[in-house]
């Protein structure tokens, strides 16, 4: 293996990587509030109905092939075996491209009849052609990363991100503002702005291709089933965390509205208490983003550690965990304390708000199985982590099929949390069995339990305060004068009570990426120098 991958360029270039995948994040999760607002409830439930599976094949391109690209084009130095590789893989990802745009395309009106909704035809139809990109996009992406040129792939994710971002919201405003077109034409334009976004990084990564002189040339001529039969467990394994919630959404695309209309209610009813359930799922995004953005940037040094001898990394295994469960809390937590006042600052109204608590509870789960994937991974365990994940999905599929006609929407966040709380306790008890570590301390779990008191007391104290002083209307200015104060208190009370408590130590504050401030603070909190 070549200078090039020593571990300052594997770190400059994982810690590039992960910033490019926060910030696709957070434009994921944010675009969502504007457009649910000129779109309304229905017309967000228009475009959730159909987003997983569009979103399914642009995670599963953009991260687990691309990654099983690199890893095999990485083990080799001979140019022509790794286009030998790459061709392989090309025509194999073809063939599957073509398989599924066929099933979207051609296949679009049975789905929508399975999902209950015959309307929804036109948006798989055009979002069929996004599989037509997975075979350049991830080959492209591959061979960067195997070569450790980061830049590129993370540029070609932001930018084709800002893209899709910039279609969907403009096109809504063509389309609904302007041509008064139904919720219909605005969750196709949404789904359009899916493909132009990925075909706007298919150019940009052929232009970085030719600059940096990485076309095609002679190919070495290899058995195609071994690599075939690589890439496709491979991928799938890498990927399938970042796809649990994606097939979460599925699962809920072809139960909720379907057994929400076979139980009595009405259409439009229907599809905006989906809509309203959908709201959940940027929320849980952005509360991922902070959960595990600390976290996942230590699992590269846990894979380095892990190399150089025995048991070196399990400090950072156990900072991981600790600090995705004290992240997914705060996230969590205090979400939900404020969740009356931010459903009505965002979305216009507080319906469902019990609901939504309950569906941001997954945060918790949801920040340990991202990451615990993520460092199993990197010890090779691809196996287990693989069926906990699919055990998930099942515990969802049949949650859903039992609970939504008892309890309707509810029920679905039941099942999702279920799911994501056997998943995380599953990969926890196996990680502990495989290398016998301890992941935190009895008084870890008492502190953070006392931070969390002190943060729900004083942020609901200064709730109560407010309305005595202040009054409520439930209108969005004041839910936005409500969910700022509060989210401040909020906050302020919680990490001082972990500073002064010390659930992470100083040292392991500066590990964490922009943890020096909380370090600095938590040395003034304990008047230390």
């Amino acid at each position: 293996m070549s200078s090039q991958f020593s571990m300052k360029s594997y770190m400059k270039g994982a810690l590039l990587l992960t910033v490019a995948a926060l910030i696709v994040k957070v434009l994921s999760a944010v675009y969502r509030v504007p457009f649910q607002n000129m779109v309304g409830d229905q017309g967000f439930y228009v475009y959730q109905q159909v987003y997983p599976f569009i979103a399914i094949f642009v995670t599963w391109t953009a991260g687990g092939v691309a990654v099983a690209v690199s890893k095999l084009l990485a083990d080799t130095d001979n140019i022509e075996r790794q286009n030998g590789i790459a061709k392989v893989v090309f025509q194999y990802l073809t063939m599957l491209s073509f398989i599924f745009f066929s099933v979207l395309f051609f296949g679009a009106d049975r789905l929508a009849q399975w999902m209950g909704d015959t309307n929804l035809a036109p948006l798989l139809r055009t979002g069929s052609f996004v599989t037509l990109f997975m075979p350049i996009l991830a080959v492209m992406k591959g061979r960067f990363q195997a070569r450790a040129m980061m830049k590129p792939v993370a540029y070609a994710q932001v930018f084709e991100q800002t893209v899709r971002v910039t279609v969907i919201l403009v096109g809504t405003v063509i389309v609904i503002g302007i041509a008064s077109q139904p919720v219909y034409a605005a969750g196709n334009m949404a789904v359009l702005g899916t493909v132009i976004g990925e075909l706007t990084g298919v150019i940009l990564l052929l232009w970085y291709m030719k600059k940096k002189k990485l076309l095609f040339g002679t190919a070495e001529i290899l058995p195609k089933w071994p690599i075939i039969k690589e890439i496709t467990i491979f991928s799938l394994s890498v990927s399938m965390s970042s796809l649990l919630l994606l097939t979460f959404q599925l699962v809920d695309s072809f139960t909720i509205f379907s057994m929400l209309l076979e139980s009595g209610i009405p259409v439009v009813e229907a599809m905006e208490t989906k809509g309203v359930y959908d709201r959940g799922q940027p929320l849980v995004q952005l509360g991922v983003v902070i959960a595990s953005s600390f976290s996942l940037a230590i699992v590269p040094l846990v894979a380095y550690k892990s190399k150089k001898s025995v048991s070196s990394e399990f400090p950072y295994i156990q900072l991981t965990y600790r600090a995705s469960l004290i992240f997914g809390v705060a996230a969590s937590l205090g979400l939900i304390l404020v969740m009356p006042y931010i459903n009505t600052l965002l979305f216009k109204t507080d319906s469902l708000t019990l609901v939504l608590i309950l569906y941001v509870m997954q945060i918790i789960p949801l920040s340990i199985v991202l990451t615990f994937t993520a460092i199993l991974q990197g010890y090779g365990k691809l196996k287990m982590p693989s069926l906990f994940l699919m055990s998930a999905f099942v515990i969802k599929l049949i949650g859903n099929t039992v609970l939504v006609p008892l309890l309707g929407v509810l029920g679905a966040a039941i099942a999702s949390n279920t799911g994501l709380l056997v998943c995380a306790a599953a990969l926890l008890l196996y990680i502990k069995k495989i290398k016998g570590i301890r992941l935190a301390e009895g008084v870890f779990y008492r502190q953070l339990a006392g931070a969390s008191v002190a943060m729900i007391v004083v942020l609901e104290t200064a709730a109560i305060i407010m309305r005595l002083v202040l009054g409520y209307e439930a209108g969005r200015m004041e839910s936005m004068l409500y969910s700022a104060v509060l989210i401040v208190i909020g906050a302020t009370t919680f990490i001082t009570a972990i500073a002064k408590m010390k659930l992470l130590s100083e040292r392991e504050w500066f590990i964490i990426p922009l943890g020096r401030r909380m370090a600095a603070y938590q040395l003034w909190l304990n008047n230390k120098k």
